[in-house]
């Protein structure tokens, strides 16, 4: 049986090993995906010494079984769909247009509740780590990365603690270099890898942010915001 993560924070730690390459980079940033993804993104970027900030992402999830991806929305109106799922299921255009809406407006108002008037980070020419408890189908991840590389991302570098091994392969071949720590084949659910998988609150998020960003900004003043 393979050794699960204590936590989120702690499978955060672990990454850092993989990607110290980054440590102290002025041009990297790290980019966590509300909710799970914070906990993680906090401690990489501890460890490494970078700038935390979040990306937000949402699944759009089969009418009547949600838990099953059939695409992901993201800050900015970025859109990718599962065409082939969709096709497969019959979901017509105007409930997919109703779930995009839908999901969209819960990015606006967490962007608001986590960021307050805090601008969003410039992204241009930097090296974007997008961190995130786990990948299961890919599709907030494949958000994610399409909202980094709409904003002029110059490097873009997944680092997650596990995934399933098709999606890690498919990211692998979309994005500049992927850090996974386990690609178990019995993959079920990300929360089977981890010993302690809480629901991450808005409450902790908003914490996690305060505590990265009272540290940044006792940092000497970078090049980018």
């Amino acid at each position: 049986m393979m050794t699960r993560f204590k936590d989120r924070m702690h499978a955060g730690k672990l990454l850092a090993h993989e990607l110290d390459a980054y440590a102290h980079h002025p041009d990297a940033i790290v980019l966590a995906l509300p909710r799970g993804g914070v906990p993680v993104g906090f401690a990489l970027a501890r460890a490494l010494e970078l700038a935390l900030d979040v990306l937000l992402v949402r699944k759009l999830g089969m009418p009547g079984h949600e838990e099953y991806a059939i695409g992901a929305v993201g800050s900015g109106g970025v859109r990718v769909l599962q065409r082939e799922a969709i096709e497969l299921s019959g979901v017509q255009p105007e409930l997919i247009a109703t779930l995009v809406a839908r999901e969209q407006a819960v990015i606006e108002r967490r962007e608001r509740l986590y960021r307050g008037a805090r601008p969003p980070p410039a992204l241009a020419g930097r090296t974007v780590i997008l961190a995130d408890d786990g990948l299961a189908t890919g599709a907030s991840m494949r958000a994610a990365v399409a909202v980094a590389r709409a904003q002029g991302a110059a490097r873009i570098v997944i680092a997650v603690p596990v995934g399933a091994p098709d999606s890690v392969e498919a990211l692998a071949a979309e994005v500049d270099q992927i850090a996974c720590l386990s690609t178990p084949m019995l993959f079920r659910a990300v929360s089977q890898w981890y010993r302690s998988f809480d629901q991450t609150s808005d409450a902790e998020v908003q914490d996690l942010l305060a505590i990265a960003w009272r540290d940044q900004a006792r940092q000497p003043a970078a090049t980018h915001p």
